[in-house]
């Protein structure tokens, strides 16, 4: 019985290996969760950058994998919305016909 077992894992050893690693990787804690903090934390801090900017007022900010919306005080004024627009893509790689700038009160 055990030669067949031992014969069994050499000839299943690679499907074998790819099972324990994909259970290992069930079992870890999810990234998930950690890339939701990362996204939040960086919304936070480019609305308090955006907010700290000449005439933007208190500004709050939304990323997604689909763009970036930014809602604030300044928004009505055409050379502010081009200043956010600029920096929002700057710090995230998104064009800026993903970036959506909308006034808020």
């Amino acid at each position: 019985m055990t030669v067949d077992l031992k014969k069994l894992l050499i000839k299943y050893k690679y499907p074998l290996i790819v099972l324990l690693l994909g259970v290992l990787l069930l079992i870890l804690p999810g990234r998930g969760a950690k890339s939701e903090d990362k996204s939040a934390d960086e919304n936070v801090l480019l609305a308090e950058l955006l907010s700290r900017s000449e005439g933007v007022g208190e500004a709050r900010v939304l990323i997604s994998e689909n763009g970036v919306v930014v809602v604030c005080e300044g928004a009505e004024r055409a050379a502010v919305r081009l200043n956010i627009i600029n920096a929002v893509r700057t710090y995230t790689g998104f064009s800026a016909d993903r970036i959506t700038v909308l006034k808020g009160t």
